[in-house]
């Protein structure tokens, strides 16, 4: 996929699943919602969950957003990224915000969603994932040629 390609495939898909390294070593992988912001992809979660703390030993992430069910039609975009961690309530509520409005639906302000994100903000971090490297694929695009 170009870069308008992948763009616009993350502003269609809904989940990202994270991958960290765990204290043993071992990856571990959550589904996260999401919201792409020029170039990142930012997520919350609970401040105290085990990818937070997994974040907080090792700022690296893997993001994979896949779709499909048949060979031909997979498609997706891997991330490495290094993570930044946002504990401010106003930057998490804001967050908050603008993620459940995305799953709300289509022209839904955030605005409505700032109390409801202020009283989740205080056990909650905004993660922002910042792009290291990307691979992209899209089997459509082969043709039945594999």
């Amino acid at each position: 996929m170009g870069d308008d390609e992948a763009a616009a495939f993350l502003e269609e898909q809904r989940v990202v699943t994270c991958a960290t390294l765990g204290q043993d070593g071992w990856p571990h992988l959550m589904p996260l919602w999401y919201v792409a912001r020029e170039g990142t992809i930012w997520a919350w979660t609970y401040a105290k969950s085990q990818k937070v703390r997994n974040l907080e030993r090792d700022p690296r992430a893997t993001l994979q957003i896949e779709t499909g069910h048949e060979y031909h039609e997979l498609r997706g975009v891997m991330i490495k990224a290094e993570t930044r961690i946002h504990r401010d309530e106003d930057v998490v509520t804001r967050f908050g915000a603008e993620l459940t409005a995305r799953y709300a639906g289509t022209g839904v302000d955030p605005d409505e969603f700032v109390e409801v994100a202020r009283k989740q903000a205080p056990k909650r971090v905004a993660l922002e994932f910042a792009e290291v490297e990307r691979a992209t694929w899209d089997h459509r695009k082969l043709g039945g040629r594999y």
